[in-house]
């Protein structure tokens, strides 16, 4: 398997998605090998739950852009594959997840003639709502080529899979989804936690929650639009908003313009045992996205078991039911938004109901270990299918280091 990003390295929910799903794989008797992105604080091999992982640093080569660093990482991750088919007996599937792994992903595929499953988890047409200059475009073909190579394309959503269908053309019987899950264990609220709710509000102000990066498809700016209304209405209310990102500085000063930067606290970047606490002292948790492939946030609010509200947007809009399980608002209308966050806030009895509909369904719907299984059967399915190849001509039987025909 490759990915860019595993953690301790995370950018965004891609580390955690591919430790989760390769934690539950290896509880199922799966032997998992994974190649990522290392640094020098971080171990070259290390086991993590049964999973062998394997961190490699880009060529030590200075980089004129980030498309250039990231062929740089893909050779060195081709380096490392090398040797590591070199080494074990048998390879059935490459599991490539983004086109931050494509170049690797490829070379591997045909060099030993195994069959690739690839996961998109967003794409860069989606992220930009179109492609508007030649970077974009590029990213977007090397997306393409991903899939085009893939035998199967997993991906999070039905909101994902109409994307892939129709700005790449693949074919429905391509593609298949497969959700996200989350390990409710890790948003549990320690007791013991140093973390004092007095440091972020007021004893009788609410907590409006939001945790996030701070980039504009986050849909951060629509909440801080939506503040006035909801602040009229109940005005003991505190925002806080737990991230950093290129787009901190514009929230600050939208807020400061609204002329409730008083109302609202920007944490910058919280820890996981602060981020459970926020989740634990919150009554509303807030996702108001303008772009959202599945929405991985949501379910971790669930988990921690917080009152949710999201943009009906991409993955957010399939996780919640309106009034069921959270709240959804028109995406990019802060009005909307404003109208879920003071329903949850007024309302308290519909709150608690939504918030245990809404761990219920984390604990039925989007468990790993379920997902884990759906995983493995397409990497049978594919296995099977692989068994008829013309390239199967050829023997992987390793004969003095070399590969044979039979």
């Amino acid at each position: 398997m490759f990915s860019w990003e595993y953690p301790p390295l995370s950018v965004g929910g891609l580390a955690q998605h591919v430790y989760d799903l390769t934690s539950a794989m290896a509880k199922q008797q799966q032997e998992i090998h994974l190649i990522t992105r290392g640094n020098p604080d971080t171990p070259a091999y290390e086991e993590v739950n049964g999973v062998h992982v394997y961190r490699v640093n880009p060529f030590k080569v200075s980089s004129t852009d980030f498309i250039t660093w990231v062929m740089q990482l893909n050779m060195a991750m081709i380096e490392k594959a090398t040797s590591l088919f070199q080494e074990l007996d048998q390879i059935d599937i490459i599991h490539a997840h983004d086109w931050l792994v494509a170049y690797a992903a490829k070379v591997c595929k045909h060099s030993y003639k195994i069959p690739l499953i690839a996961t998109i988890h967003a794409t860069e047409w989606g992220r930009n709502n179109g492609l508007h200059n030649d970077l974009q475009r590029h990213i977007s073909d090397i997306e393409w080529w991903l899939t085009y190579e893939s035998w199967r394309v997993i991906c999070c959503s039905q909101y994902m899979r109409g994307q892939l269908y129709h700005i790449f053309q693949l074919p429905e019987d391509k593609l298949n989804v497969i959700p996200n899950g989350v390990e409710p264990k890790g948003f549990q609220y320690n007791p013991q936690s140093p973390i004092k709710r007095s440091s972020y509000a007021n004893p009788q102000e609410k907590i409006v929650y939001y945790v996030g990066r701070l980039v504009p498809e986050k849909g951060v700016q629509i909440l801080i639009e939506a503040i006035p209304k909801i602040l009229h209405y109940h005005p003991d209310t505190k925002f806080v908003i737990a991230g950093k990102g290129p787009f901190e500085g514009n929230l600050r000063n939208k807020a400061a313009e609204m002329g409730v930067f008083n109302k609202v606290y920007f944490t910058g970047y919280v820890d996981d045992m602060t981020r459970n606490s926020l989740y634990h002292f919150a009554d509303v948790a807030v996702f108001p996205s303008l772009y959202e492939p599945f929405g991985i946030v949501a379910l971790e609010a669930m988990a921690a078991q917080t009152t949710v509200v999201v943009s009906d947007n991409g993955g957010l809009g399939e996780i919640i039911q309106h009034g069921i399980n959270g709240m959804k608002s028109y995406t990019g209308n802060a009005n909307s938004l404003a109208d879920s966050i003071l329903h949850c806030l007024l309302d308290n009895n519909s709150a608690q109901q939504m918030k245990k509909t809404a761990y219920r369904d984390v604990l039925e719907k989007y468990n790993w270990q379920t997902i884990a299984r759906q995983t493995l059967e397409e990497y049978r399915k594919v296995k099977d299918a692989d068994q008829g190849a013309p390239w199967k001509v050829f023997n992987r039987t390793k004969l003095y280091g070399q590969v044979v025909r039979q």
